[in-house]
């Protein structure tokens, strides 16, 4: 075993410190770690495990390619194994991190000619914050489907004519009720790609809106997170 004195990293080019948690909400926070020569794509994911533990979670990467940190978003699963364990990491404990995986991203053909609509239920919007940073002027609009305004992480970072919050449990979103329902009332030009990435309800349904609306498979990229 060979040991690093590099501050950040130890061990292993896999193992990384905790350098920062940042708390969106009550059960949901952003993992920061040292990026040191960490190259991924935006869209991509990472596995996460603790050092000492035998379980680990893939996380979409929440920053951009250029970022500082590596990022990812979290929700601490109520009576879950792993994520309460992310939640009380502290600044300096260890995590081993594998990846990038995947090819969930950017259609990289139709970049400049299509508008790109990303559409996410809750933690799903992680792989499109890192998309939006990562891709500067793109002509997209996002679409985030959460309960409460507060869910609604970083909203303030999104070009705001971009954002379409819906929120289901209260009024103070850009639209009252679920993401479903705002798909059903919106028209979108022909020449768009969505990207979904959330839970499988919300993205079957969606499929089957969008198909209503005459967008095929080849119009669409998923990411399912459960």
């Amino acid at each position: 075993m060979t040991i690093n004195m590099n501050p950040e990293i130890q061990l292993d080019t896999n193992y990384y410190k905790v350098i920062g948690i940042r708390n969106l909400s009550e059960h949901t926070f952003v993992l920061s770690l040292p990026k040191s020569r960490f190259k991924f794509e935006a869209g991509q994911h990472v596995s996460l495990s603790i050092s000492g533990d035998y379980q680990s979670r893939e996380y979409s990467i929440y920053s951009a390619e250029e970022d500082e940190n590596l990022e990812v978003l979290v929700k601490e699963v109520d009576g879950g194994y792993f994520s309460p364990k992310l939640k009380h990491l502290k600044i300096g404990d260890m995590v081993e991190v594998h990846g990038p995986f995947g090819k969930f991203g950017l259609d990289q053909k139709n970049k400049e000619s299509n508008k790109h609509v990303f559409i996410a239920s809750g933690t799903g919007i992680a792989p499109f914050h890192s998309i939006i940073k990562s891709t500067p002027n793109l002509d997209y609009h996002l679409i985030h489907g959460v309960r409460t305004i507060e869910e609604g992480y970083e909203r303030e970072e999104y070009d705001a004519d971009r954002l379409t919050l819906c929120t289901s449990r209260d009024k103070r979103g850009d639209f009252h009720g679920r993401l479903t329902e705002y798909l059903k009332k919106t028209n979108f030009d022909k020449n768009t790609c969505f990207y979904l990435c959330g839970n499988s309800d919300m993205i079957f349904d969606s499929m089957e809106i969008l198909s209503d609306k005459g967008f095929g498979r080849e119009n669409i990229t998923v990411e399912v997170y459960f």
